[in-house]
């Protein structure tokens, strides 16, 4: 549409025209060349409801499309298939302005200040909030859509401002594009970044706020009477919520958008390479609370693996093993052991036993896997994939036999040592030097397992055991969850010198997320998991690396705390600028090469 200035008898007005109402012009624009794909992340936008109508203020998507973006209108609707559904679709979410929450929903009773009540808009937008928090998604919550994050994620609102000496007017009559009053940016804040400056002028259309952010979200910026007015993750996730409407403020209000936006392609990237590569966690010790009664189909709180988690966090497949705790000089195994068993091979077989009774009650979901092709043909039935291995040797007793026993029920790897020396080697911690490195009975586990077609996993061994066992394995060795003594100095991560070596005997190693063994100060998180990652790359070429995340082994830091957040993990690798091939290789394409040629002398043995 053009608008065009005209004469008429000495009187100019305007003339609004359309370009052209040929249908089959517009439609040419489209079909004459070869097909278009569109690269536009998908966001969703809540609206609201008046009357009979869902509605929405075109601000809103206009931002959106200004952006980047591909604006995807959400109705408010309580239906959870429906939301789960619109999840599927969208790559960030952002929650609109509207009326005042049910103070219900927070457990207040009504204040004489509540205004207006939205009941169709409260529940279904507290329940996709909450959902694409899980899921990852990036979020931006304007005004009211600020609250709904508060409240969605355990958070708290001030149902009327009261009245003081210090009040300024939050609810402004001057025009929407206007702003009305300034707000402090907080120092090294996500809308510090968008906004590099410590003051900003916004408008002001609210009377709820924030009084609470909950454990999840952190202040981010408040105006002069201390009224919060914006809030984002203290966990290291894209979700940002401002008090202000800067839908109308223009290309002022543009970054926030674009942010979002940005985000939204990310994610969409991050979504897009888990749809077409095999994703795998080389190690998590999730089976030691299966005897628990644990509720692997539920989001349980008390495990970072579950079925919810595995899906929101898009891993494809986990190592679940059987860890086995190390007795102290003069304890027995059955003292220490958290069930009743007659020794650590029995021990390992109730865990395993664990797994396949979970497996099996859910096995429209998840299935085991013991090789690259079952892994393979699990993704493409839609099902998740458990591998299962050993975490400790100890669990073979003095017995050669129950290497082979325990091939037989699937494992893929052994764990030679724990924290302590066992039978087969000395450890990287709790060690006495027992043997000076793998004992005699070890160098015949080692043989045993290659012979059986079973990875050594030298996690956890001593530095000489190490090195006695890399040269004792016909087969390329792996380090399934350990990180880079150089940027953490502590017994358990590997030197410099030992991760060539690894490398040049084809191995791999898998950067694991404890806390402790990112950094020595106890405040590590996502950043520090690239951040040894890039430098294990740096050290052992990309073909070298992987992710084993030790969750629910005390693995887990803001940003990668549990299953759900591994595809954080896919988006820092995107931000640092990896390839989908390299990615691939990171993601489980390097462990696999080593489990496919543990396994390859197997059948060339046979």
């Amino acid at each position: 549409m053009r608008k065009t200035l005209l004469p008429l008898q000495g009187v100019w007005f305007i003339h609004i025209y359309m370009e052209s109402y040929c249908l089959h012009e517009h439609f040419n624009e489209l079909d004459c060349n070869a097909p278009r794909i569109p690269n536009r992340p998908v966001v969703g936008i809540t609206t609201n409801y008046e009357g009979i109508d869902a509605t929405l203020r075109s601000a809103y998507y206009r931002q959106i499309v200004e952006a980047g973006g591909t604006p995807l209108l959400i109705p408010p609707v309580n239906n959870n298939d429906v939301i789960l559904s619109t999840l599927d679709q969208i790559d960030a979410l952002l929650l609109t302005g509207g009326a005042d929450f049910n103070p219900l929903w927070h457990g207040d009773e009504p204040a004489p200040g509540l205004h207006h009540i939205n009941r169709e808009r409260d529940l279904p937008e507290l329940m996709i909030t909450r959902y694409a928090y899980h899921r990852q998604l990036p979020i931006l919550g304007i005004c009211r859509g600020m609250q709904t994050l508060a409240i969605a994620l355990d958070g708290h609102i001030e149902q009327d401002l009261p009245m003081t000496d210090n009040r300024i007017k939050h609810s402004q009559d001057a025009d929407r594009e206007e702003p009305t009053h300034s707000i402090h940016i907080e120092e090294g804040s996500l809308l510090r970044y968008i906004y590099p400056n410590d003051v900003m002028f916004v408008n002001s259309f609210h009377h709820q706020a924030v009084d609470n952010v909950g454990e999840h979200l952190r202040v981010s910026a408040m105006s002069a009477d201390k009224v919060i007015e914006a809030v984002e993750s203290n966990e290291h996730k894209a979700i940002l919520g401002v008090q202000w409407h800067p839908e109308w403020l223009g290309k002022d209000g543009q970054p926030l958008f674009k942010w979002l936006v940005d985000e939204a392609g990310i994610m969409k990237e991050a979504r897009r390479f888990h749809s077409r590569n095999l994703t795998i966690d080389s190690h998590c010790d999730t089976p030691m609370f299966f005897p628990r009664n644990i509720d692997f189909d539920h989001r349980d709180p008390r495990i970072c693996y579950d079925l919810h988690k595995m899906r929101d966090g898009g891993t494809d497949a986990v190592t679940m093993v059987a860890y086995l705790p190390q007795p102290k000089e003069g304890e027995h195994f059955v003292d220490i052991a958290p069930f009743d068993v007659d020794g650590p091979r029995a021990y390992a077989d109730l865990i395993f036993d664990k797994i396949d009774e979970t497996v099996l009650a859910h096995s429209d979901y998840v299935a085991l896997a013991r090789n690259r092709a079952e892994l393979e043909a699990n993704k493409r039935a839609g099902k998740k994939s458990v591998m299962i291995g050993i975490e400790n040797g100890l669990a073979i007793e003095d017995d050669l036999k129950n290497v082979e026993h325990f091939a037989k029920r699937g494992i893929v790897y052994i764990t030679l040592c724990h924290n302590g020396d066992n039978q087969i080697c000395d450890s990287a911690r709790n060690s006495a030097n027992t043997y000076g490195g793998v004992s005699q009975f070890g160098e015949k586990v080692i043989h045993e397992m290659n012979r059986l077609g079973l990875m050594v996993d030298l996690s956890h061994a001593s530095e000489r055991s190490f090195y006695d066992a890399l040269e004792i394995s016909k087969t390329p060795i792996v380090c399934s969850h350990s990180n880079t003594k150089a940027l953490c100095d502590v017994p358990r991560n590997i030197t410099d010198d030992q991760m060539r070596a690894l490398a040049a005997k084809g191995g791999v190693c898998q950067v694991t997320i404890y806390n402790g063994f990112l950094r020595t100060d106890g405040k590590a998180c996502i950043d520090d998991a690239i951040r040894h990652l890039c430098h294990a790359v740096d050290i052992m070429g990309i073909d070298h690396v992987g992710l084993g995340t030790d969750f629910d082994g005390d693995g887990g830091v803001p940003g990668l705390a549990n299953a759900s957040e591994l595809i954080n993990f896919t988006k820092a690798l995107l931000r640092h600028k990896f390839s989908e091939e390299d990615m691939a290789k990171i993601w489980g394409g390097n462990w696999l090469r080593v489990m496919q040629a543990v396994q390859g002398s197997l059948c060339t043995k046979n």
